[in-house]
C-alpha cells in the first residue's frame, strides 16, 4: 500500500467506509422493518378482539390496562407510519450509498487493473 498514490489510498479508504456505512444502514433498516411488522401484528390482533376486551400496554417496565382502545389503535397506526417513513428514508440512503460504492468499485478496478498491466 506504500507504493500507491495518496489519491488511490484515499479512494480505498472511502470504499471501505462506504461498505461499513451500507452495513450499518442495512442493519438499521432491518430493525425498523421488524418493528413495523410487530406493530402491524399488534394492530391486527387488536382489531380482532371484542370491543369490550381488556387491553394492556407497556409503560416502561410495567403493563397498564389501557382505557381507550381507539387511542391505542391511533397510537399504533401513527407509530407504524413513522417507522415506514424511516424505513423508506434508510432505503433511499442505502441506495445512494450503494450507487457511490459501485461507482468507486468500478473506478478502483479500472485503476488497479491498469497498475497490474503496468507492472513488469
Amino acid at each position: 500500500m506504500n507504493d500507491m498514490s495518496p489519491k488511490l489510498q484515499s479512494q480505498i479508504s472511502q470504499y471501505q467506509q462506504l461498505q461499513q456505512q451500507i452495513q450499518v444502514l442495512s442493519s438499521q433498516r432491518y430493525q425498523l422493518e421488524a418493528q413495523s411488522k410487530e406493530v402491524s401484528k399488534a394492530v391486527e390482533e387488536l382489531n380482532g378482539l371484542q370491543p369490550d376486551a381488556a387491553i394492556y400496554k407497556n409503560v416502561g417496565s410495567l403493563m397498564i390496562r389501557a382505557k381507550d382502545r381507539d387511542t391505542i389503535l391511533k397510537d399504533l397506526t401513527e407509530q407504524k407510519e413513522t417507522l415506514d417513513v424511516r424505513v423508506k428514508s434508510l432505503e433511499k440512503q442505502e441506495k445512494h450509498l450503494r450507487e457511490r460504492y459501485q461507482s468507486l468499485q468500478d473506478e478502483l478496478s479500472r485503476v488497479l487493473g491498469q497498475k497490474k498491466d503496468e507492472t513488469p
